[in-house]
């Protein structure tokens, strides 16, 4: 019966309207404002990843016939190209995955920025 009565103490101390002096104050809105951010941040890097790595195939698919088009005696037509913006064929989309590509550097550089170059500057 002891036991029952503390958990029944305990369910109600949840919804009680007394604040403890030593407990945190947590702010509705600031909560709110945290998880759309973290939501922003997963959606922003996922359109990132997902632009670089899969959109028209992806970057690594077009990186070996850009440099044999570049190195090579090999042509845009040889890959399928016939003008742009209509056939591009094997580069179907590498203006969305180099701008993604360019996003994600800019991200990690600013990254790197924050959390290693901010340290060592502050003297720690």
């Amino acid at each position: 019966m002891n036991l029952l009565k503390k958990l029944w103490m305990g369910t109600m101390d949840l919804f009680s309207d007394r604040e403890e002096p030593d407990e945190p104050f947590y702010d509705p809105v600031h909560l709110a404002g945290v998880i759309t951010a973290v939501l922003f941040s997963f959606g922003a890097v996922f359109w990132l990843l997902w632009t670089l790595l899969v959109f028209g195939g992806g970057l690594p698919r077009k990186i070996g016939p850009a440099f044999q088009v570049l190195f090579t005696d090999k042509k845009l037509s040889d890959f399928g190209w016939v003008g742009y913006p209509y056939e591009l064929g094997v580069f179907e989309g590498f203006a969305a995955n180099l701008m993604a590509l360019v996003l994600t550097i800019a991200l990690i550089t600013g990254l790197w920025w924050i959390l290693v170059k901010g340290r060592y500057s502050r003297g720690r």
